[in-house]
């Protein structure tokens, strides 16, 4: 039980720098759809769409793989993050290189031509995501939850104060609003026409911080590289480099190819462009699923490698997926049955409460693909990463077939509805293998009939309109408070005797 507190604890403190830190970030939502059109927006979801997609070919796999060889390097922890990290230094000034080196092309072939300034911003961005992504990992090997908490609030939170100087300050100069004295220099500096840019820039600049901020992570680090070393890292990571791509391909491509295959007038008196931007704003409200995620995440890998010799290892795994699925249930039920209320909180203008019907769609991709993550375990700690990519990549093929005949039938509803089928055939193809190579006693049954219960509930409830945004509050919460104490009752003689969030279950 120590080591599942001892997770929960990490995850808390994870999950506070991304849950506290992303909801202040997320103010920039209403910001976003205040200051941009549809269209504008559309360019700053395709291009961070892109941007995702190149991480993982920045990053291939070492942070896993750091993990993985840390105990097992004769050199020790501190000899791996040298060889890791120079890995990543070389690696990523290549590839950044490369794109400089393209920039305009890619600009014109993207149809943005003469904007390259961002390409290359986002080049140095994602160089700078894969030189830290080692030393974060490092924070995260020796259990320092509460520094890695810190630095990636004070990151997002600057990057926010960034957005609101951009967009708001100099904005409203640029309008004449504030402080006339200063528009001259504004209308002269300021790029009003392409104010989607400094989004990109805000965050290069952040990010930038993030080296001076983990500088004592890099102390005593020296520029090494050892073939015979790096030879059995690269083959246990390199087939979670094509993983890490398939990933992308299945959570970020329906953003990208919405824009080209979505047939023109699909949506009346809207562009391919215009749907983009409402389909991004409204994806974003899948972060309440996602967050959680990414804070289990964080804690889940290195514990279940430290716990991988256990012999009790199996069940405690068992139940801990448990655990994510309940909680993860409850999140889904909870946003879904008042997206009334969070789509007049965050999307300003109407035109984006448009697709908040798909929202429901994204939650419960996002839920399997916690599941599947949970369920990834058995490839990792077996050493055969190679299925992960093969499975990651059926996932991928889901996603591009799919989006190719939905989206010009259904429009971005039909990518909402890939991602939970790409999500779906993941999780059930790895629950499938990792039962002949690294059998885990999960209680399938159980949370399936979580994930039916809080489907009929969300569905149930939603046939209740009554017209009036507070009493389908209202009426709507009460399917909310239905999911806890139907859980409360099942689950009473499981808590019985502990504290939860400070509470004594009777």
């Amino acid at each position: 039980m120590s080591t599942v507190k001892g997770l929960a604890g990490d995850t808390m403190w994870y999950g506070l720098s991304s849950i506290v830190g992303r909801m202040i970030s997320y103010l920039l939502v209403p910001l976003y759809t205040t200051v941009f059109l549809p269209g504008e927006y559309g360019i700053v979801t395709e291009l961070y769409a892109y941007t995702a997609f190149l991480y993982p070919v920045f990053t291939y796999g070492i942070e896993t793989a750091y993990f993985r060889f840390s105990n097992k390097d004769p050199d020790g922890e501190s000899g791996l993050f040298n060889l890791a990290t120079s890995s990543l230094i070389l690696s990523s000034i290549c590839l950044a290189s490369l794109l400089f080196w393209f920039g305009a092309d890619i600009a014109v072939w993207l149809e943005y031509p003469g904007k390259e300034m961002v390409f290359y911003w986002l080049a140095a961005v994602l160089t700078v995501d894969a030189i830290t992504a080692v030393p974060f990992a490092r924070l995260r090997f020796r259990k320092k939850a509460k520094k890695f908490a810190f630095i990636r609030f004070f990151n997002i939170t600057f990057a926010v104060f960034l957005n609101l100087f951009f967009l708001v300050f100099c904005l409203n100069i640029y309008e004449g609003d504030w402080f006339p004295q200063w528009r001259p220099f504004m209308l002269e500096h300021y790029d009003f026409e392409f104010k989607a840019k400094y989004v990109f820039l805000s965050n290069l600049i952040s990010n930038s911080l993030l080296i001076i901020l983990l500088i004592k992570e890099f102390k005593g680090f020296k520029f090494t590289f050892s073939r015979k070393k790096f030879t059995p890292i690269i083959l246990y990571a390199s087939p979670l480099l094509f993983m890490g791509l398939a990933g992308m391909t299945n959570e970020m491509l329906s953003r990208a190819l919405l824009k080209f295959w979505l047939p023109a007038g699909f949506y009346q008196d809207q562009t391919s462009m215009d749907a983009l931007g409402i389909f991004g704003a409204c994806y974003k409200l899948s972060v309440f699923m996602m967050l959680g995620i990414q804070a289990f995440r964080y804690a889940a890998e290195p514990f279940f490698f430290s716990n991988a010799e256990s012999k009790d290892s199996p069940a405690l795994f068992a139940r801990v997926m448990t655990g994510f699925a309940i909680f993860n249930a409850f999140i889904f039920v909870s946003v879904s049955l008042n997206l009334e209320v969070i789509g007049m909180l965050f999307l300003s203008k109407p035109i984006y409460r448009e697709g908040l019907y798909i929202v429901p769609f994204l939650l419960m991709a996002y839920f399997f693909n916690g599941i599947y993550y949970n369920l990834s375990v058995w490839y990792k700690l077996t050493d055969r990463t190679i299925y992960g990519a093969l499975i990651t990549i059926l996932g991928a093929l889901i996603t591009i077939g799919l989006n190719y005949v939905l989206i010009p039938i259904m429009g971005y509803f039909g990518s909402a509805i890939v991602t939970l089928i790409s999500f779906l055939a993941m999780s059930a193809t790895s629950y499938i293998l990792g039962k002949k190579y690294y059998p885990v006693p999960y209680q399938v049954n159980k949370i399936l009939s979580y994930v039916v219960f809080s489907s009929f509930l969300v569905f149930g409830f939603y046939q209740f309109d009554s017209g009036n945004w507070l009493i389908n509050f209202i009426l709507r919460n009460l399917g909310v408070l239905l999911f806890v104490l139907v859980t409360y009752f099942l689950e009473r003689r499981h808590l019985s005797g502990r504290v939860v969030f400070g509470l004594k279950i009777p």
